[in-house]
């Protein structure tokens, strides 16, 4: 690619759209972000006054001429861990900024990122409406889903990549990258001798829990492994599961046992009854689908097959914990011995998950869900889950963990960003 071409980054963040155009030798000639922590952070890393609201940018005064527009634009609308009001919601609206700019400008490219929900979300309705509108411009695009771990990237973290042109032919020609044999590790991307003051271990309580969830698993026999999801709250109970909670009257409540096989006869009142409850029961509303009948069942005959091996002093600790996450357990590495020392953790709101050191999950926005490394019992660090996200060691994040997290659960992931536009203007002369 001999030519010079320019490209606009909104919806930000760090940089990551940046970071990945500038290795093509495309230079930036716009960025909107509306943080001002990262605003700052993008003068400092590429020495371009970034704007503001994206809403509030006059685009035919203030955004020039470009060859490519690059955006992230704000997937919480249309995650699954999202409210998922989609376009009804302020930041679901943000694509018809897009639509607007690209309207105006008609770059000859865009590359495009979201979460993958967004190709399902609505009944589809949504993607629907994203492909007429892009029609609409005359665009030819295609679409794929693409992760970090297709890479060797420790990372997994599916995301949907849309790429544009004005050109029929740039589409036609384009391949998306093809996914390699994974041989890479989390091990990849730690870094050794860390300093103190960087490092956050895991909290003793949590550490205490993890070590009686792990003396639970050793005591199994050799070839079982916990059911997973285990919901130990189901240790005991016998309540009913295939009919609507909600309509159940006080008596007939009182014949069952609930949570770790407290008998419920012992309940005057229907408040009484659901403080000895799982939450997924109290909220529940109308018959529970036919998954959480299946775990629930699952997980009571896990228990009658291995109570012998559950200790009562495993069982009452599970049972005293002060969060239900906690009574939980994820165990996603089947197959493995049954240690910690070689896996990654999450204290999660499902639970508490155990997986295989392979690649970590994908990175979020909630500081307290980054991974924990088993075998040294500390997160990872602000600086590891920016290489994870591919970004250079030269550029500067957010001081604030809290921040930095935020940031790394927001963004492209770099490396993705850059195959992907390399192939896409692979034939620009």
């Amino acid at each position: 690619m001999s030519n010079k071409l320019n490209f606009i980054d909104l919806f930000a963040g760090i940089g990551g759209f940046h970071a990945a155009l500038s290795k093509l030798n495309c230079e930036c000639v716009f960025a909107s972000e509306l943080s001002q922590e990262l605003r700052d952070l993008y003068k400092k890393n590429y020495n371009i006054e970034c704007a503001g609201d994206i809403t509030k940018i006059d685009i035919k005064k203030e955004i020039p001429q470009h060859d490519i527009l690059c955006a992230g634009f704000p997937c919480q609308s249309f995650s699954k861990a999202g409210n998922q009001k989609g376009m009804k919601e302020a930041r679901g609206k943000l694509f018809s900024k897009i639509i607007e700019i690209l309207t105006h400008h008609k770059p000859k490219f865009f590359i495009l990122e979201n979460v993958r929900n967004i190709l399902s979300h609505n009944n589809g309705n949504t993607w629907q409406h994203i492909t007429k509108e892009l029609k609409k411009l005359n665009y030819y695009f295609d679409k794929e889903i693409l992760s970090p771990h297709f890479i060797n990237i420790p990372q997994h973290r599916e995301r949907v990549f849309i790429i544009g042109s004005l050109q029929k032919k740039d589409i036609e020609n384009f391949k998306w990258l093809k996914k390699e044999k994974y041989n890479a590790s989390i091990e990849n991307i730690l870094i050794k001798n860390l300093p103190s003051n960087q490092i956050e271990k895991l909290k003793v309580d949590k550490k205490n829990i993890l070590d009686i969830w792990i003396e639970m698993i050793n005591n199994l026999p050799k070839d079982v492994e916990p059911y997973s999801p285990l919901w130990s709250m189901e240790f005991e109970a016998n309540y009913p599961i295939d009919v609507s909670w909600e309509d159940l009257s006080i008596k007939e409540w009182q014949k069952y046992k609930g949570k770790y096989g407290y008998s419920l006869v012992k309940c005057k009142d229907k408040k009484e009854i659901l403080q000895h409850l799982p939450n997924y029961v109290i909220k529940q509303k109308g018959i529970p689908p036919l998954w959480k009948q299946n775990y629930i069942f699952k997980n009571r005959e896990f228990y009658k097959k291995n109570k012998k091996f559950i200790s009562k002093d495993i069982f009452n600790f599970l049972k005293n914990l002060k969060k239900e996450s906690w009574q939980k357990l994820e165990w996603n590495a089947k197959g493995t011995e049954k240690k910690v020392s070689n896996k990654l953790i999450q204290f999660r709101g499902s639970g508490i998950r155990i997986k295989k050191n392979d690649f970590t999950p994908s990175l979020v926005t909630v500081s307290t869900q980054v991974p924990i490394i088993g075998k040294e019992m500390r997160y990872l660090t602000p600086r590891e889950c920016a290489k994870i996200q591919s970004l250079p060691d030269n550029i500067s994040i957010p001081k604030n963990n809290n921040s930095a997290f935020r940031v790394f659960g927001n963004m492209v992931n770099v490396d993705l960003v850059y195959k992907t536009a390399a192939c896409l203007l692979k034939n620009i002369k």
